[in-house]
């Protein structure tokens, strides 16, 4: 999906709907500056206590988070990932939020899954092999 696509595409939320995915904006900005295994540690201290997300409640958030950022809306696939599983959190659920790479040719990316599938992304599943990833907590 080309970036003007998804600009094209971003939905408009009402007023009172924007506080919350606006607030899982800036905490990812912020988060998408720490090192790898700071941010892992952070998102495994906010995913306790979640029930995993449906695609249908992932889908949301990253269609929230998209509305509110032009960041997100763009290339920035970190601050947009972290962004939509922070999002998710503060509604009660958690994706799996992963990061990884493909080699051919080489490409980083960042996103969230439920059930092993890409919410939101152009991409097939294992079109980017995961390095990193926060699952919803076993017994949940």
């Amino acid at each position: 999906m080309s970036v003007q696509m998804s600009l094209d595409a971003r939905a408009v939320l009402p007023l009172w709907r924007r506080p919350l995915p606006l607030l899982a904006v800036g905490a990812a900005r912020l988060l998408a500056r720490v090192k790898p295994a700071k941010l892992r540690t952070v998102l495994e201290f906010t995913r306790r206590g979640a029930r995993p997300a449906s695609a249908e409640q992932a889908l949301r958030a990253r269609e929230d988070v998209v509305s509110v950022s032009m960041r997100c809306a763009g290339n920035n696939c970190l601050q947009r990932s972290i962004a939509a599983a922070l999002l998710c959190r503060a509604r009660g659920s958690w994706p799996t939020w992963c990061t990884g790479v493909r080699t051919h040719p080489f490409a980083a990316h960042a996103w969230i899954q439920v059930d092993d599938e890409p919410v939101g992304e152009p991409h097939p599943a294992g079109f980017f092999r995961p390095l990193l990833s926060v699952a919803p907590r076993a017994g949940r």
